[in-house]
């Protein structure tokens, strides 16, 4: 009795024993082996081509881990240092027995008789090697068999593995040597790489090439009579020379790479051969462009569908030494210029401030010191609104801001995900329009891109923006042609584009951006320490970049489908009766009205202002400018409600500065009025002082002093028109 007790005892001691070990056994092993390792950056194109990689925080070349190993380098490795590895549960006892006679024949170690699944471990815990944690390598490797695949623990193995320098892992070597994927290493290579981690310090390519050129080919023999490989591949390999000193890695849309998760494996969208021929492109038009003092280009290419970039260019020709190379100028703030306009232009139709057509004043102004001007240095009278736009005349613009409201178009513009824009809408004021703050390259041409992409989801009803209202746009743009800047049909392409140009003040910013139903490009030139260059303007600049891109990019079959045809477009859309002369919703008056699609909230927009009584007749500081440059214009008034004066210059509130001479003199300053009747006489009063009359041409030149004032004219009917003014001190 007292034995079975005694036995039944050490039974159970036993178990326990065996239980904890098991558990220990089972818990052996850390979740992540490779814990706390720091990986390269790498970017891979859309295809999972090599974009470019940064090296890892350690300094390492190591990429992050892959899920498999190319077959030629798995079979090459196992031949040289694991042929059992198949079978084995991660031990090979075979192999130790061998090793540990092999050394003590050798009187040292000269065999480890380490299986691939322990070298994993040894790997994963960078300790010395010695007895002890050799044996405990070997516990880990039997349970690491239990987790993981033969497939998965070849891969942690060619991920870690040191290949000599600063390269670590399979992929970072192939590309290190030989400037290729692992995937596409010949069997020389992969022989070579697989010889490597067995002496990385001393096998390194480039130190002791004799003796890695006989380890290779001995692996390649061994290759040979297990049949993995034929005599004629067999011949082939050792005739490959070896690698020489490390290569550069590639380093495409390399200001793309720099924005990317730092220390992951990132797959893009950026398709490989759209970006080196987008490349290719930009550096041959910036080439020409340096000539000229214009340094620095910039251009993406935004596929419409997905919204994803496919070709970046941060910045072109690396290669070329200056100053502000290394800018990512398509990520930088710059000066908007114009590129804005289009943005109005959709948001007040879809608002119902204008209509397509409706004249929009193109006058002077002078709004608190505020005194635009078109680019050309000329005033129109009045414009149609979506020709103001092709032809990206500052003044419209200004007055249409000024209608629609700076603080919604700011609100409007970061709402499209301009994140630069980031004071108070009073601090940008009408400016805004005109370059007056800044965008980055890469967001503007998305928000162009969520135009179309917005366009092409009506069907759906998924669009934030009115489809009538951007079919206007789109038709605007197909016909952009600046009459201070390079006629576009004398570019080399007769590809359908609606597009758009912008100079900021100073020449010191070119922009382009174009739109097709697939795809919208985006291109950016001047110099990225921001000095202006005269003549530096989008459509002579960057226009031509833009076109070039265009030709690159897959034609498009198609152009933007009518709004009338788009499904669900009823409740957002109607036919109005439409003033063929002034745009505006058709009064009682207009002769000839026609019918147009046009946004339902136009509905509620002013009627004709313009004609009165069968005439079309404008404002006369819009008629004095309109007049030369429509000559068919008549401008008889059947009625004398109108005002028969308008000061063309200073505008209500404006804050003079009185130009002085060398001596110090001051030169004062021309005021000008436009009167209805062109044979009509003005008698000027400033302050109800009479200071001078004037007839046919109505400019006086004054130089009131410092503080407010009042000037007046009158005409010999008595028709008067008023004007206040303040003159500042001049500095």
């Amino acid at each position: 009795m007292i034995s079975y007790r005694h036995s039944e005892r050490k039974r159970r001691i036993f178990t326990g024993l065996a239980a904890l070990l098991l558990l220990g056994w089972f818990f052996c092993l850390p979740r992540n082996l490779f814990k706390g390792t720091v990986y390269s950056t790498v970017v891979e194109s859309a295809e999972g081509e090599l974009l470019g990689a940064r090296i890892a925080e350690d300094g390492q070349w190591r990429f992050p881990p892959a899920d498999t190993v190319p077959e030629r380098f798995a079979r090459a490795l196992v031949q040289f240092e694991d042929r059992w590895f198949r079978w084995h549960p991660g031990v090979n006892p075979v192999a130790l027995v061998r090793a540990a006679v092999d050394n003590v024949r050798a009187g040292r170690v000269v065999s480890g008789g380490s299986t691939l699944t322990m070298q994993v471990i040894r790997l994963s815990r960078g300790k010395e090697r010695t007895l002890r944690q050799k044996m405990i390598e070997a516990v880990q490797a039997t349970r690491l068999e239990l987790r993981c695949s033969k497939r998965e623990i070849l891969a942690l193995y060619a991920a870690h593995a040191p290949f000599g320098g600063n390269v670590v892992g399979l992929e970072a070597a192939a590309w290190r040597y030989f400037g290729r994927p692992a995937s596409e290493l010949s069997w020389g290579e992969a022989a070579t790489l697989a010889v490597l981690p067995n002496a990385p310090a001393t096998m390194h390519p480039g130190r002791k090439r004799e003796a890695l050129l006989r380890k290779r080919n001995r692996l390649l023999e061994r290759l040979l009579r297990h049949g993995d490989i034929d005599p004629d591949t067999y011949e082939a390999a050792l005739a490959e020379d070896l690698p020489e000193a490390p290569l550069p890695l590639p380093g495409w849309a390399s200001h793309y790479v720099e924005h990317c998760p730092r220390g992951e494996r990132t797959r893009t969208a950026i398709r490989l051969p759209l970006q080196k021929a987008v490349e290719a492109a930009l550096d041959l038009r910036s080439e020409e462009l340096a000539r000229e003092g214009v340094a620095d280009m910039a251009a993406l290419v935004i596929d419409n569908r997905s919204g994803e970039v496919v070709a970046y260019v941060g910045n072109a020709s690396p290669g070329r030494q200056r100053p502000g190379m290394q800018v990512d100028v398509a990520a930088s703030a710059r000066s908007t210029g114009s590129i804005l306009k289009p943005f109005l232009y959709a948001a007040a139709l879809q608002e119902g401030v204008i209509l397509p057509r409706t004249l929009l004043p193109d006058i002077p102004v002078n709004l608190g010191g505020f005194a635009p001007q078109n680019f050309d240095r000329q005033f129109y009278g009045a414009v149609p609104a979506d020709e103001a736009l092709a032809r990206s005349l500052n003044l419209p613009s200004v007055f249409l801001l000024r209608e629609y409201g700076v603080p919604k178009f700011h609100a409007l513009l970061q709402k499209v995900g301009l994140t630069t824009l980031g004071r108070e809408p009073s601090w940008y004021g009408l400016s805004l329009i005109l370059g007056g703050g800044e965008a980055r390259l890469d967001q503007i041409t998305a928000a162009y891109s969520s135009l179309v992409r917005d366009y092409l989801s009506a069907p759906e009803g998924n669009g934030s923006w009115n489809p009538v209202a951007l079919w206007y746009l789109f038709e605007a743009l197909k016909e952009v042609n600046r009459p201070d800047e390079l006629d576009w049909r004398l570019i080399r392409s007769i590809r359908k584009a609606a597009w758009k140009t912008g100079t900021s003040y100073g020449f010191r910013d070119a922009w382009a951006v174009g739109m097709t139903p697939e795809y919208t490009i985006g291109v950016w030139a001047g110099n990225a320490q921001g000095q202006g260059v005269p003549g530096l303007t989008g459509a002579r600049t960057a226009g031509p970049a833009l076109f070039d891109i265009l030709n690159i990019l897959p034609e498009s079959p198609r152009w933007f489908p009518e709004p009338s045809g788009l499904s669900g477009n009823g409740e957002e859309s109607v036919f109005a009766s439409v003033c063929r002369e002034s745009g505006f919703l058709a009064g009682p008056d207009c002769p000839d009205p026609e019918d147009i699609l046009i946004p339902r909230a136009g509905e509620e927009s002013d009627p004709c202002p313009y004609h009165k009584g069968g005439d079309f007749v404008l404002p006369p500081a819009m008629e004095w400018f309109y007049r030369s440059h429509h000559p068919e214009y008549s401008g008889a008034r059947s009625a004398s409600t109108e005002s028969e004066i308008q000061f063309i210059y200073p505008s209500a509130g404006s804050i003079l500065y009185l130009p002085r001479q060398m001596s110090g003199a001051v030169e004062g300053v021309v005021f000008r009025a436009a009167h209805h009747k062109a044979d009509a006489t003005l008698w000027w009063h400033l302050d109800q002082t009479y200071v001078g009359e004037t007839r046919l041409i109505h400019q006086l030149r004054l130089a009131p002093s410092v503080g407010r004032h009042t000037l007046t004219v009158v005409d010999s009917e008595g028709n008067t028109a008023s004007v206040g003014f303040t003159v500042a001190a001049s500095h």
